[in-house]
């Protein structure tokens, strides 16, 4: 596994900024296409851990998926969110950046580079 993994969407511009910020400094990271391979519940804890960020707050709530499971709903825990985002990746904020132990949310994706 590379020294930097990045979760990413393709179709996504952002992300895709992201990836060539990282391979301008020349690297080569892992890439998840998240979508396709989510995160399991505890690397998705890591990574809102690593990121000091609750899980709403890495939420896209624009989503259908959101407004339809009610996902703002107070009394949902931080499992009950894991396990949504878990499920419905398309609810994860994107791109995410893991490299040295740390992990940045590419928007913008400037914020990558403080952790390359």
């Amino acid at each position: 596994m590379s020294a930097v993994t990045i979760y990413h969407n393709p179709r996504c511009g952002t992300s895709r900024k992201a990836l060539d910020l990282i391979r301008a400094k020349g690297i080569e990271p892992t890439i998840i296409e998240y979508l396709q391979t989510p995160p399991s519940a505890s690397e998705l804890d890591r990574i809102l851990s690593l990121l000091k960020m609750e899980p709403r707050e890495l939420m896209r709530k624009k989503e259908d998926e959101y407004k339809t499971l009610k996902l703002d709903r107070s009394e949902l825990t931080r499992k009950d969110l894991i396990s949504a985002m878990v499920k419905h990746p398309i609810l994860i904020e994107r791109p995410i950046v893991l490299s040295k132990g740390k992990a940045a949310l590419g928007r913008p994706p400037e914020n990558v580079a403080a952790i390359l």
